[in-house]
């Protein structure tokens, strides 16, 4: 058990690091991220460049759950951090998330 100033120190720590987002002005809620978006954004642009898939369109359920993906650490991954891990990539210009009849989708540059 740590006093409650101590678990606020360890919580803007890990907001500073880019680790903790806070889900409300209050602070009383909030989002612990593993990784990033922008490393889990490296993560899916390593995997795209590392099998040709540049050029590629995906549909966020293809790489999450698809079978390409099963054994990277990205499958599975929550589509709330998925998106930002997308708009990542989007704002280094190395993808664009798109709407398709059934959902969204991103293409990779």
């Amino acid at each position: 058990k740590l006093p409650l100033e101590s678990i606020q120190v360890v919580l803007e720590e890990l907001r500073k690091n880019g680790n903790l987002e806070w889900l409300d002005k209050n602070k009383t809620s909030f989002l612990i991220m593993w990784r990033r978006p922008e490393e889990w954004g490296k993560l899916i642009y390593q995997w795209v460049s590392k099998n040709g898939f540049t050029n590629s369109v995906f549909t966020l359920y293809e790489l999450v759950s698809g079978d390409d993906t099963e054994n990277e650490e990205f499958h599975g991954l929550d589509e709330t951090m998925l998106l930002r891990a997308l708009q990542a990539l989007q704002q280094e210009h190395k993808a664009e998330i798109i709407t398709l009849d059934d959902g969204r989708g991103v293409k990779f540059f």
